[in-house]
């Protein structure tokens, strides 16, 4: 779980830029307006997945406004929402790092062509279907604020409502879980005093790939960093594994 971890925090860091927040925001949006559209209701407690979206726009502080009009738009209560299919790309970056990506995307050739390049650029490739997506089973994560909370009470409170693991963090705590359980632990936890940062289900390695090499580690992140900065890429999973002292040196 180390390299996700690692990788996990590369991306808060990005996402806490300035520089980032709109294009997270718009990501966000487009996945409400896709759920709702799938749901047929711009109601997110008559769809779970609906539910899920909102939430997590929600932690990511997305104005309550801007929610409800996508939520609409979705529904076909307001116009102006695209029709949006999900797709995922499967490649390798130098090194040998398998790459996951989830898209959600109104034009799948010019996804498919952005995606590919991006691999190109970086000295990666694209791989057939199926080649790297086993690499990554899907597990529940329940992202809690660290401050003043004990890690002994934390773990009794979340053993009973479903959570299999406790990863502490520099500031926060990841509790594990089956996708299923998601939305079950965090209510536990948040009825408990505990402050959620998010909650959802996230694809996690099931074994990682150490990075030395200095030139291989930097296009590596080049090509996480592309893929993150399109607008149709909803999420980048990897199973890196990068020493601290060199991701350190790279961000410098």
């Amino acid at each position: 779980m180390a390299g996700h971890s690692k990788w996990a925090n590369i991306k808060h860091r990005k996402a806490s830029q300035d520089k980032k927040r709109g294009k997270q925001f718009a990501k966000l949006i487009r996945a409400i307006e896709s759920a709702a559209r799938e749901a047929g209701t711009s109601d997110p407690e008559m769809s779970p997945s609906l539910g899920l979206a909102v939430q997590k726009a929600k932690d990511a502080d997305v104005p309550k406004d801007n929610i409800e009009r996508a939520c609409k738009r979705g529904a076909g209560e307001m116009e102006g929402a695209a029709a949006y299919e999900t797709a995922t790309y499967e490649g390798y970056a130098p090194g040998g790092v398998a790459v996951l990506v989830d898209v959600l995307t109104d034009n799948r050739n010019r996804t498919a062509s952005d995606v590919r390049s991006a691999f190109s650029r970086s000295g990666g490739n694209l791989a057939e279907p199926g080649s790297v997506s086993f690499l990554f089973p899907r597990r529940g994560q329940v992202v809690i604020d660290a401050e003043g909370v004990d890690e002994d009470t934390l773990l009794l409170t979340g053993l009973d409502a479903g959570m299999e693991d406790l990863e502490p963090e520099e500031t926060t705590f990841t509790a594990w879980c089956d996708p299923s359980d998601v939305a079950g632990l965090r209510n536990t936890l948040e009825e408990a005093g505990y402050r959620i940062v998010e909650a959802g289900s996230t694809m996690v390695p099931a074994s990682t790939v150490p990075i030395s090499d200095k030139g291989d580690a930097s296009k590596v992140l080049r090509l996480l960093d592309a893929l993150d900065d399109n607008d149709d890429v909803q999420d980048v999973y990897a199973n890196l594994d990068i020493e601290p002292e060199l991701l350190a040196t790279l961000e410098q």
